[in-house]
């Protein structure tokens, strides 16, 4: 299953390269995840990251989510996070995470990892 990363308007690359490192961090993830970088824009050195793809396999996308949601706790700005797998999205932001007991952290990573996994059924069939 192929699932697109992308942040809001206001991320920046910094952003997105620093969610790769805490992704590439975990041992079910490595070598599963890539920066998307285009070129860049005229008069500006170097390529532009735009987005992360992931390529998971059966249970990724439950590390995917726990690892999301531990770093948009950790943002002290507004961040929203869009995953794309398919035509079908699902966005969290920090603000939507920040105070969430455990029990509905776990409720929120079950329910995002379910429509991941739900919309990758779909597409598989």
């Amino acid at each position: 299953m192929e699932v697109l990363l992308t942040l809001s308007e206001g991320g920046s690359a910094d952003l997105l390269r620093d969610l790769h490192a805490w992704l590439a961090d975990e041992p079910e993830l490595r070598g599963r995840v890539r920066l998307q970088e285009r070129a860049p824009d005229e008069g500006s050195l170097g390529p532009v990251t735009e987005a992360l793809r992931l390529l998971l396999g059966g249970g990724g996308a439950a590390t995917v989510v726990s690892v999301l949601i531990a770093w948009l706790q950790s943002r002290s700005g507004e961040v929203t996070v869009k995953l794309t797998r398919g035509a079908d999205s699902i966005e969290v932001t920090a603000k939507g995470v920040k105070g969430l007991n455990p029990a509905a952290l776990r409720q929120l990573t079950e329910t995002i990892s379910d429509r991941l996994g739900s919309v990758a059924a779909a597409a598989d069939e």
